[in-house]
């Protein structure tokens, strides 16, 4: 009896965690329709101002800025690491981890310069028990990640290249390719001659010009000046193209535990079948066997 009891014991518990795990994939479902709008909306106004950057790098004009200029010497890199508050969703936070700490093995190889930061509480457990040492920690990014706390780490790395303190900078985060593809990258967001905007961005871009798509150079009138465009245009262009990056790990995170969630469902539901199963057999085993012992005392009696 005691068997029976536990077997009973362990499927109702089991039947609890489904429960859990099906709540948790509902919740996660909801949260990456959201996160997709927000990184949807902010795709296209990222690529072309990424491409109007790239086409005043290329447009020959004497007037430049010094994000678009690479320093001759590389002794400094910093690198910020976006990572969950959470766990529960796959391989999500590991897969960050591995690609930034294969980053810095190889920068380590080169410069001993820089500072890394870290965005979620699960990469910031993972990199202090690597030993890596953090110079700066955020734990306010979820699913809603917002544009004002972002911008402020933008202008921090800014003003940190333009300063010449820094020499590049280096995302790691999960590119979301599209439902069913993200990948864990590490991205050179600093210097901009760094940033390749692919022809075909550029021509599907929103607000693509015919001459954009056929591949000829637009040409650009700067009102007031160029130097005034460009000091408002190429910081706004990077501080979109970092939001950009965690609005993409925002929603690679929702659909990372969403699956998670759904194949722990999945498995519970097997589980519960397999003990089903068991407990049925162990019951009738037992019942059998309580009549066999009442046949055999009438047989005594009689």
């Amino acid at each position: 009896m005691a068997n029976i009891r536990q077997l009973d014991k362990r499927r109702k518990s089991v039947k609890n965690i489904r429960k859990i795990t099906r709540t948790m994939e509902l919740i996660a479902t909801g949260r990456f329709k959201k996160a997709m709008d927000r990184a949807a909306a902010a795709t296209d106004y990222t690529k072309r101002i990424t491409a109007i950057v790239q086409d005043l790098a290329n447009s020959g004009t004497e007037v430049s800025h010094p994000l678009l200029t690479a320093h001759e010497k590389i002794d400094s890199i910093d690198m910020l690491v976006l990572t969950a508050n959470r766990g529960l969703c796959g391989g999500y936070n590991g897969s960050v981890v591995r690609a930034a700490t294969a980053r810095r093995a190889e920068i380590v190889q080169q410069i001993q310069n820089g500072e890394i930061s870290v965005s979620g509480k699960r990469g910031i457990s993972a990199m202090r028990y690597a030993g890596i040492p953090i110079e700066k920690t955020y734990t306010e990014f979820d699913d809603k990640p917002s544009f004002a706390a972002v911008a402020r780490i933008a202008d921090d790395l800014i003003e940190r290249y333009i300063t010449g303190k820094i020499d590049r900078v280096d995302v790691a985060y999960t590119k979301f390719v599209s439902v069913s593809k993200q990948v864990a990258v590490v991205e050179t967001l600093l210097p901009f001659s760094s940033l390749a905007v692919p022809s075909a961005e550029k021509a599907t871009g929103a607000g693509a010009t015919s001459g954009t798509s056929a591949g000829t150079k637009d040409d650009y009138e700067f009102l007031p000046s160029a130097s005034a465009i460009l000091e408002e245009v190429v910081p706004a262009s990077f501080r979109a193209r970092l939001f950009k990056c965690f609005l993409d790990a925002a929603v690679s995170e929702q659909i990372a535990r969403m699956v998670a969630m759904k194949s722990a469902t999945e498995n519970a539901g097997d589980i519960i079948k397999s003990l089903s199963r068991r407990y049925n057999r162990a019951r009738q085993s037992k019942i059998t066997q309580e009549i066999m012992e009442i046949i055999g005392g009438v047989e005594a009696l009689g």
